[in-house]
């Protein structure tokens, strides 16, 4: 069955309620044949001690949308988890807002290879993510 591209990103959005997404104010705005883009705001809530972006925050964003990535990508049939995750944070940011782009680097039937970029308003990259997921029946 083909959905349109609103109604996909309806579903993702009604897949984050009550999970650390919604806590996070983790939107999925936008995907094509091989990628999905995550937005998330930079406010206080997201910020560590000294009123700058908390990695943690960065690397929660990047898992979430190469997880949902690897879901959308793959057959449906499948739980998706992250088993590694590696983040290089090379610019702060206190305000405004952060854009995550997931890409297939390998997509396998059971394990799959992200590349996931954390970028600002201005396409200045923040930080440069390395998601691998696996895919496991369900049960």
């Amino acid at each position: 069955m083909n959905y349109t591209k609103e109604e996909v990103l309806a579903r993702l959005a009604e897949s984050c309620k009550n999970t650390l997404m919604e806590t996070l104010n983790i939107k999925y705005i936008d995907f094509g044949e091989d990628f999905l883009i995550a937005q998330m705001p930079v406010t206080p809530k997201v910020h560590q001690p000294d009123g700058v972006l908390h990695g943690g925050a960065m690397v929660a964003l990047a898992e979430s949308v190469g997880s949902a990535a690897s879901f959308m990508f793959l057959d449906q049939a499948h739980t998706i988890r992250g088993i590694e995750i590696s983040a290089n944070h090379v610019k702060s940011k206190r305000e405004g807002m952060v854009y995550a782009k997931a890409t297939f680097i390998h997509k396998g039937r059971t394990t799959q290879l992200w590349n996931i970029d954390v970028v600002d308003e201005e396409d200045n990259l923040i930080s440069k993510c390395k998601l691998t997921t696996i895919a496991l029946p369900r049960k």
